[in-house]
């Protein structure tokens, strides 16, 4: 193959990928530049806050779990269970 060729095939390539680049979806990162791209999914305010929610629901969940554990752990014991502690 000639140098002609295979520099001019690698040279529309590379045009090619850098204009798939500019239009194609950014994903979940960063916002492109316009006039591209758009604010991403996770960045949208009540994506946030149903996250923030899912994970205030967790929290409370994991410590009703370790609560429960301390309990059933004093209670095998025979000790009193530990005072609960006061979510922050």
């Amino acid at each position: 193959m000639s140098d002609r060729v295979f520099f001019s095939g690698l040279t529309l390539a590379a045009a090619a990928l850098i204009a798939l680049a500019m239009v194609w979806p950014q994903g979940l990162g960063a916002r492109s530049p316009g006039p591209f791209g758009s604010v991403p999914v996770q960045q949208r305010p009540e994506v946030q806050a149903a996250m923030r929610r899912e994970a205030e629901a967790n929290n409370a969940r994991l410590q009703k779990a370790r609560e429960a554990v301390a309990a059933a752990r004093a209670a095998t014991e025979g000790a009193a269970p530990p005072p609960a502690e006061s979510p922050e």
